[in-house]
């Protein structure tokens, strides 16, 4: 039998600021796809950009901009020629892995309710 969790105002109040915290550092339509696509390995640009349908160009910059200002991506400059850059995840990115695998789940499971399959 579980434990039944205590349900408090200082508890609920306890939860609202974390939560908000990391959904203002996630939001978006765009951010946990690209983190996804970074997840299977690192990245070209151009290689994000075909496997996320719908983004453009200038909004997947943007994107990663924020990811790397949020320690969540890493951008690599190779000193090639051409010069060739990559992203990746940081290790605080890959921290992220278990609260997409939890959305994955739920979202199987809620489209499944909604569509009675």
């Amino acid at each position: 039998m579980e434990k039944e969790i205590v349900k408090t105002h200082s508890k609920c109040t306890g939860l609202i600021q974390p939560v908000s915290d990391a959904l203002y550092v996630l939001s978006g339509k765009w951010k946990i796809p690209i983190l996804i696509s970074l997840q299977f390995g690192n990245k070209r640009f151009g290689q994000m950009a075909k496997e996320i349908p719908k983004i453009t160009e200038k909004m997947l910059s943007k994107e990663l901009r924020e990811l790397e200002l949020n320690e969540l991506v890493k951008r690599t400059v190779y000193d090639t020629i051409p010069v060739v850059i990559e992203y990746s995840l940081t290790d605080y990115g890959k921290s992220i892995d278990r609260v997409i695998a939890e959305l994955a789940s739920w979202g199987i499971e809620h489209r499944k309710r909604m569509t009675g399959k």
